[in-house]
C-alpha cells in the first residue's frame, strides 16, 4: 500500500517513525515550507521534514495545496492512502485522491473538541478524560466518519505538556491500528457518522476547540480557584496564561503564570488581588485563594514563587 503522510509539528513525528519502522511503504511526506525564525531569521524546517529526511523519504513542501504542480506530483505518487496529522486543511482534490481515502489523527474524542487546540481546551474545561481519534476527511473540519478512538485520562494537576506527550504516543499506536484495519478490509472498514453519535448520545451543544491567540490567554479572575487552576494548566507551558500587574508601584507589566494550585484558604479580597506571604504567592478567586507556584515577569526569567517573593514587596493589579 502506497502511503502519503502529511504533517508538520513534533506531534506527528512518532506516527511517521512508527510507520517507517513497521515497514509501511511511505512514498511521500508533505509538510510546510521552511520559514525564517529567530533573531537571525534562519530558515526553520518542520519537525516532520527533519524526520522524513532521516529516513530518506521524498519530501513535498507546497506553498499552496491547490497548486497544479503539487497536485500533479501527488498524482504521480499514486497514493493508496493519505494520513494527516497536525497539518493544514486539505482541498478535496488532495484528500479524495488516494484510492482508500485519507484519514486524520485528531487529539480529542470526537465529536467533542473539534478545532485547532483540542488539548488546551479539554484541560481548560476541567475534563478528566480526552483521547485520540482517527477519522476520514471530508469537506468540513473534523466532522468525517470516525474509524477508531482511544481514551486518555487527564490527572487533576496535568498540564498541556503532559497530555500532549501522552496523546502523541497513543496516537502513533492508533495510526498503525487504523492502517492495519485498512489492509484487512481493503479500505472498506467500519466507521461511524459523527452526527449519528451526537444524536444517539443527545450531546446538544458540542465543546469547541478554536485556535488560541494571545488575548485568549489573559486570565479573567472572576472565577473559582479550580476554574483558574484549569485555565493556567491548560495553557502551560506554552503559550502561557498571563495577567497585568504593577510590582512595587512600577508601571504595569505582564506576569505569566506557568504553574498554580488551588488551596483551601478562603478568599480575603476582591478576585485578582495578590497576597504575598512567606515565600508564597496567593491570588483571590471568587471562592478560595489560588497559589501561584511558577511565574515570569516580562523581561525576567521564569522562577518559583519563593524566588519571586524574595525580590519584591508588593504586587497589585
Amino acid at each position: 500500500m502506497r502511503i502519503v503522510f502529511m504533517g508538520t509539528p513534533e506531534f506527528a513525528v512518532p506516527s511517521l517513525r512508527a510507520l517507517v519502522r513497521s515497514g509501511y511503504n511511505v512514498v511521500g511526506v508533505v509538510t510546510t515550507p521552511d520559514k525564517p525564525a529567530g533573531r537571525g531569521q534562519k530558515l526553520h524546517e518542520s519537525d516532520v521534514k527533519i524526520a522524513a529526511r532521516e529516513f530518506g523519504l521524498p519530501i513535498l513542501q507546497p506553498e499552496k495545496l491547490r497548486d497544479p504542480a503539487f497536485v500533479s506530483t501527488m498524482e504521480e505518487l499514486r497514493p493508496d492512502l493519505g494520513i494527516v496529522i497536525a497539518f493544514r486543511m486539505l482541498p478535496e482534490v488532495v484528500w479524495a485522491m488516494p484510492r482508500l481515502g485519507t484519514f486524520n489523527l485528531h487529539a480529542s474524542l470526537l465529536p467533542q473538541y473539534r478545532g485547532a487546540a483540542p488539548i488546551n481546551w479539554a484541560i481548560i474545561n476541567g475534563e478528566r478524560e480526552t483521547g485520540v481519534t482517527t477519522f476520514f476527511l471530508d469537506k468540513d473540519v473534523d466532522t468525517g466518519r470516525i474509524i477508531l478512538q482511544k481514551p486518555f485520562p487527564i490527572p487533576a494537576d496535568a498540564d498541556v505538556e503532559y497530555v500532549y506527550d501522552g496523546l502523541m504516543t497513543l496516537g502513533a499506536g492508533l495510526a498503525l491500528e487504523t492502517i492495519d484495519l485498512m489492509l484487512a478490509h481493503d479500505g472498506n472498514i467500519p466507521s461511524k457518522d459523527q452526527q449519528q453519535i451526537i444524536d444517539e448520545a443527545q450531546l446538544g451543544d458540542l465543546k469547541p476547540a478554536p485556535k488560541i491567540f494571545k488575548e485568549t490567554c489573559e486570565i479573567q479572575w472572576q472565577q473559582t480557584a479550580k476554574q483558574l487552576h484549569d485555565f493556567v494548566r491548560g495553557l502551560s507551558p506554552v503559550p502561557g496564561s498571563w495577567t497585568t500587574v504593577s510590582v512595587d508601584g512600577k508601571p504595569t507589566t505582564t506576569l505569566k503564570i506557568y504553574k498554580a494550585a488551588p488551596t483551601a484558604r478562603p478568599a480575603t479580597g476582591a478576585p485578582g488581588t495578590f497576597v504575598l506571604e512567606k515565600g508564597h504567592i496567593y491570588v483571590n478567586a471568587t471562592d478560595l485563594q489560588l497559589e501561584l507556584l511558577e511565574v515570569q515577569l516580562s523581561g525576567k526569567k521564569r522562577m518559583d514563587a519563593r524566588s519571586f517573593v524574595n525580590g519584591v514587596r508588593t504586587v497589585e493589579r
